[in-house]
């Protein structure tokens, strides 16, 4: 293959672990990244585009005769630049606007999950308008706990577990009046609770076939022991012992490809990243949710354990090709700890001066998620997560100790991380 200019949408930790990874690539000719942050600046050219506008990406691209686009965030995808960009030529790894819908809308994965028999929890959904009706499905016909959802997407915010009528009350209250959250739920999914652990299978498809890449562990709750507020993740770890390689097969035959196979009947064949979000309840595996692309900070674990070239693979799907490739997926483990600043998920404070980058252990990789450089050249903080420190080992103890380890290396006035990540794991082999 000749090599290619590529073109990276997205400024955080993911699109950190993506820069990385394509880096490494004999394929890739020139990365720019937009808008990028200090740590892809290491492995490519920050670029400043307006990526809502789609035709400054299509100018661009025209213009510095990009080969590929790779949409990092979920958001371009599900309001369609895939579709745009194809509309003049350019090619792009990330599904187009109907298949990104799978992210987009609950009610629209839901009804792709009954009609083409795939795990998941009963359902019902209603208008925005229905709230009286609502109301009495709940008081009425529901065991709970349940789970609420906004159709659409909302940064993480928009799930909600109920323990009662009256906190579901409160919850729907809370939908219909939170300006964001409101501009999210045209439709509000009703869920039945799934008790169990939860993983994420990530799986590349080229439209008809789908490949195994590696399944993590996400730590949602800012606190140890999955306590306080959700963020948009504390840190993550791969490959997760509560899904066994038996199980892993389960999964792609009964799941994934059947994701995949039922998109292609709906004529929006499925090409990109898919993220399966699993509950490993006591009837099997079922799906909690799916995701357009790559997950913050999942990338950060499973990016490092792929071995094959990352962009050729990316090529090679879509070329349509993927029958023809096996993976290379490394055997160790992988574990991301984020430091967030003090106050997240909640307002904190910016600007604070990041110091110990320079002195990390072996074993030990920093993705930058929230940072920016001073006009005086220092590393700062920016956003509520801020760095991902990843560690691997052979074993997944090693991994956590190494990532724990270049923590300890790390300050910035105010830093705040769980102590607990990977510790589910560990339980997993010690039963």
């Amino acid at each position: 293959m000749e090599q290619r200019k590529v073109l990276l949408i997205g400024g955080g930790g993911r699109e950190h672990a993506l820069a990385h990874a394509l880096s490494k690539s004999s394929l890739l000719d020139k990365l720019y990244i937009t808008p990028g942050n200090p740590g892809t600046a290491q492995h490519g050219e920050n670029v400043s585009l307006d990526i809502n506008e789609f035709d400054d990406v299509v100018d661009f691209c025209e213009d510095h005769h990009i080969d590929l686009v790779i949409v990092g965030p979920e958001q371009p995808l599900v309001e369609g630049i895939t579709d745009y960009l194809h509309d003049y030529g350019i090619k792009v790894f990330g599904p187009t606007k109907g298949a990104a819908m799978l992210e987009g809308s609950k009610s629209y994965a839901k009804s792709i999950m009954q009609k083409y028999n795939i795990p998941t929890a009963g359902s019902e959904v209603f208008e925005r308008h229905e709230v009286s009706k609502l109301d009495a499905y709940l008081a009425e016909e529901v065991r709970f706990p349940v789970v609420i959802k906004v159709d659409g997407l909302a940064a993480g915010k928009g799930v909600f577990i109920c323990n009662d009528i009256d906190q579901a009350r409160e919850y729907i209250d809370k939908i219909m009046n939170d300006v964001d959250l409101s501009a999210a739920a045209p439709l509000i999914v009703v869920e039945e609770f799934m008790q169990g652990e939860e993983v994420s299978v990530f799986a590349i498809s080229d439209g008809s076939t789908a490949h195994y890449l590696m399944h993590a562990q996400d730590h949602k709750r800012i606190g140890d022991g999955d306590t306080g507020l959700n963020t948009g993740g504390m840190g993550a770890y791969a490959p997760a012992p509560v899904l066994t390689e038996q199980m892993r097969d389960h999964v792609m035959k009964t799941i994934v490809q059947p994701t995949i196979d039922g998109m292609a009947q709906e004529e929006t064949p499925y090409l990109g990243i898919l993220y399966v979000g699993l509950m490993m309840t006591a009837d099997g595996p079922k799906v909690v949710e799916y995701n357009c692309r790559f997950g913050d900070p999942e990338a950060q674990v499973i990016l490092p354990a792929i071995k094959s070239d990352v962009l050729e693979l990316m090529i090679t799907a879509v070329n349509g090709k993927l029958e023809y490739v096996s993976l290379d997926i490394d055997t160790d483990y992988y574990c991301s700890v984020v430091l967030a600043s003090k106050g997240y998920p909640g307002s904190y404070e910016k600007g604070k001066i990041i110091t110990g980058l320079n002195d990390l252990p072996e074993d030990v990789y920093v993705y930058h998620s929230g940072t920016e450089m001073s006009e005086e050249g220092q590393l700062l903080t920016k956003g509520g997560r801020v760095l991902n420190v990843v560690g691997s080992g052979s074993s997944l103890k090693e991994a956590i100790d190494n990532a724990y380890a270049g923590v300890a290396a790390i300050s910035f006035d105010g830093a705040y991380h769980r102590k607990d990540i990977g510790a589910k794991g560990l339980a997993h082999f010690n039963k």
